[in-house]
């Protein structure tokens, strides 16, 4: 069905009423009867020893309930937070995971980290008494400088990580790459610096709980992608609360980009507090707080090579990666550098040979995770950096650089030489469609016409390839991932035809309620006003693992396709005896079942009447009800695919640069709802800009304070930095899930980091600019250009 509310459709978002007239459930919303409220006092300094802690003064002040202390948690037995994805170095070694206590109890690692929580009336009245408390410090030095945490006598930041290695890993075969860039006719090389990211969603990370003193029932509500492995982490490896006593809701959730997937310290405390306060507690993060201690993106040192024959055929790439961890290892933070970066070096090209070697680094700043795109991002970056410098060094043009080594679309499914095997894709007629759309012929004169007005004009592609819906589970697990990769869904109908869909994935911002309706409506033919989609309970929602990875639609979706299929299959058979018929001669379509050659008929929500009140019934092999489960474990991942092209402009005078045009043409398998698939990509695009152009965590390197702390430091994109996007789609089905989906969530923020730079350096080669790094803003292409300037001169 492909009408006006179903696959194919652009239907408007039903989740918009309630969010567009402020009726929105979010956590700090909650209205808690007896609620106290938390505070956090964080650590001022980087790294210090800390010898002692009065609270003494605090715990008179008025309104406070309790304060708790790292040694409360010690003296409760409480476990530390785990980092859930053991990744082995490249002598099969399990990495260095040092203890990640909830609270500080003698060392405090990063600015920000936990030092004492207190609980009061009010959120005033905590953070008054937080300012009483009297931490004496013991400061040391601290590691801050990636580029240097890992050389000797670099301070240590944990001893069970000597040298701040965490893990030495590598993939592909060094030997044989070394050879074939003996043979090379060039070598490109290219030094870069994947700047930290600090997540900015509009709902700070929050946290609410309460306990049931009869009943010994928790319920912590949490700004989680994924409350089920939230529950999971809590109950087996920190709190030790059985997992049937302990409830997680993940209410409405303001964004997350990844930074709401983790088991973080704060709700790990306001859960455990909550039986020792014996009233509700909440708490909201500050802004502040929010820039300290949300797990940080990106952040990586690379140096790449890339070795050509004469004709521009890549013969092999070699990459070598130091990726910062932070002070912790977050929940999946091993996981990003090495099997969602490293085994997406290959692109989408033929490049035979590839080695690359991850050096993972601890130093004393805010733990390191998953941010938008997770790893794909950075592997991009690199890709696509180099490949355009090698275009400009050999004087190819740098489209028919990339086509010449595209993956021809006869060759799927593809197996690269870093694990990874592309299921499907033909990615010349995506460049082909974007250069047609960004008028690609005519930037010279484009370039021209802005020289006269004392402008530089540049372009840039980036051609990316990403793996999404990490699977299969198997195969996870052979890698160190802790859980599994597959989804569950629930169908629930109602004896009145209404029908409830309970899914595992999250949504906290993706649109599940409209695009799995839409899913429903076309699959069983329920009017959409009749569909309820339920997720974010795990009392309510069978276990799942939540929404990450673009993962939603080609694994969550699919397990709705599953359900809706037993659906059917149970339907046909009280559709028959109802009908009088053989089960085998029973069609189903449009949500009414038919006798094949027969006029004969009776609509889905009559079976299911039947089904509750099973007075004309097939008792005998069929159960009453119609409520199905399903769950699905993906064969692969997916492999959406695309061509970016940024064009802009750049005023030597003042370094500003302006995007004057942007183009997008993707490969998202079947779209379900153009509108959502449209507003995610604009979304991807805004963050991966933003990186590009003006967005970096900076911290100062001697005492490590976050210079960057707010946003009069740290620069978001907005609107008006942007022109309208010009989008389009080529489509290649996925072979391996029944929806032959793809996902889109992350894809514009992984290719347009690229996109831009590469536009920023054609833009200021003519004037002799190497290279600028990431964020390009108008300081560092201003400087870029005076040094360019002042070497001409000399």
């Amino acid at each position: 069905m492909t009408a006006a509310t179903g696959i194919g459709a652009r239907v408007l978002r039903t989740e918009d009423k309630r969010f567009l007239t402020g009726t929105g459930r979010y956590v700090d919303d909650l209205p808690l009867a007896r609620a106290t409220y938390a505070y956090f006092l964080r650590s001022p300094h980087a790294h210090a020893k800390i010898k002692s802690i009065d609270i003494s003064a605090a715990a008179k002040m008025p309104g406070v309930v309790n304060i708790f202390t790292g040694k409360d948690l010690v003296d409760a037995k409480v476990g530390g937070l785990i980092c859930g994805w053991v990744v082995k170095d490249k002598h099969g070694q399990p990495h260095k995971a040092p203890a990640h206590p909830v609270m500080a109890v003698d060392t405090v690692r990063y600015v920000g980290d936990t030092v004492a929580m207190i609980v009061a009336n009010s959120h005033d009245e905590a953070k008054d008494a937080a300012e009483a408390i009297k931490v004496d410090y013991d400061v040391k030095a601290a590691n801050i400088d990636l580029a240097k945490a890992l050389d000797k006598g670099s301070p240590e930041v944990h001893p069970e990580a000597p040298g701040n290695l965490v893990y030495d890993w590598e993939i592909g075969v060094k030997a044989d790459v070394d050879a074939a860039f003996a043979k090379a006719a060039h070598v490109t090389k290219l030094d870069l610096i994947n700047n930290r990211l600090i997540p900015n969603a509009m709902e700070p990370r929050a946290a609410a709980a309460d306990y049931d003193k009869g009943t010994g029932n928790y319920t912590l509500w949490s700004t989680s992608q994924n409350p089920h492995v939230l529950r999971l982490i809590l109950s087996a490896f920190v709190l030790g609360i059985p997992e049937h006593k302990l409830r997680v809701i993940a209410p409405d959730v303001g964004g997350g980009f990844g930074s709401k997937i983790f088991c973080y310290a704060d709700e790990t405390m306001v859960c455990w507090a909550a039986s020792r306060v014996g009233r509700p507690i909440k708490w909201t993060a500050e802004r502040s707080e929010s820039f300290q201690t949300d797990c940080h993106g990106r952040d990586h040192v690379t140096h790449a090579e890339l070795a050509l024959d004469k004709d521009g055929k890549f013969l092999a790439l070699k990459v070598e990666t130091i990726a910062n961890m932070g002070a912790y290892l977050s929940t999946f933070s091993t996981a990003v550098p090495t099997y969602l970066y490293a085994t997406l070096l290959a692109g989408q090209y033929t490049t035979p040979l590839i080695y690359a070697n991850v050096k993972a680094a601890l130093t004393h700043t805010a733990p390191v995770d998953a941010y938008r795109g997770a790893g794909r991002p950075e592997a991009t970056f690199v890709i696509e950096s180099i490949v355009s410098k090698a275009a400009a060094e050999m004087k190819i043009d740098p489209a028919e650089l990339r086509r010449k080594n595209f993956i021809p679309s006869t060759a799927f499914p593809y197996q690269t030489p870093v694990a990874l095997q592309y299921d499907s894709g033909n990615y010349p007629p995506i460049i082909d469609e974007a250069m047609k759309i960004a008028d690609y012929k005519g930037f010279e004169a484009r370039r021209a016409e802005a020289k006269s007005r004392g402008k530089l004009r540049g372009i840039g592609f980036s051609s990316y390839i990403e793996a999404c819906g990490l699977a299969p589970s198997q195969v996870i697990g052979q890698l160190g991932g802790g859980v599994g990769q597959w989804e569950s869904a629930q169908i629930k109908f109602n004896p009145t035809g209404n029908v409830q869909v309970m899914t595992g994935a999250h949504s906290h911002g993706q649109s599940h309620e409209t695009t799995f309706a839409q899913i429903i409506h076309s699959k069983l033919g329920v009017p959409m006003d009749q569909i309820e989609i339920v997720h974010g309970d795990t009392a309510t929602t069978p276990f799942g693992m939540g929404t990450y990875g673009s993962r939603s639609l080609a694994v969550g979706g699919s397990a709705i396709i599953k359900a809706s299929e037993k659906i059917i299959a149970k339907g046909k058979k009280v559709a028959a005896h109802l009908m009088e018929a053989s089960v085998a001669d029973v069609e189903f379509e449009n949500g009414v079942f038919k006798v094949a050659g027969t006029d004969k008929n009776v609509p889905l929500a009559q079976v299911v009447f039947a089904a509750y009140v099973p007075h004309n019934y097939p008792l005998a092999d069929t159960e009453p009800g119609m409520d199905e489960n399903a769950f699905y474990d993906p064969a692969n991942f997916v492999y959406p695919a695309g061509t970016q092209i940024c064009e802009l402009e750049i005023d030597p005078e003042t370094g500003a640069t302006e995007i004057v045009a942007f183009t997008a043409i993707d490969d998202f398998g079947n779209i379900i709802n153009p509108m959502i698939v449209e507003g995610q990509v604009h979304g991807g695009i805004v963050q991966g800009v933003g990186q590009a152009l003006m967005e970096g965590a900076v911290y100062d390197t001697s005492t490590g304070q976050l210079i960057s702390g707010s946003y009069m430091d740290y620069t978001m994109p907005r609107a008006d930095n942007f022109p309208s996007f010009k989008l389009g789609y080529k489509t290649t089905p996925c072979p391996h899930n029944p929806l032959g989906v793809k996902g889109c969530g992350e894809a514009g923020a992984i290719a347009s980091p690229a996109a831009v730079m590469n536009a920023i350096h054609n833009a200021l080669s003519p004037i002799g600019v190497k290279h600028v790094e990431m964020p390009a803003t108008p300081l560092n292409v201003w400087q870029s250009i005076q040094g360019a300037q002042r070497a001409a001169a000399d």
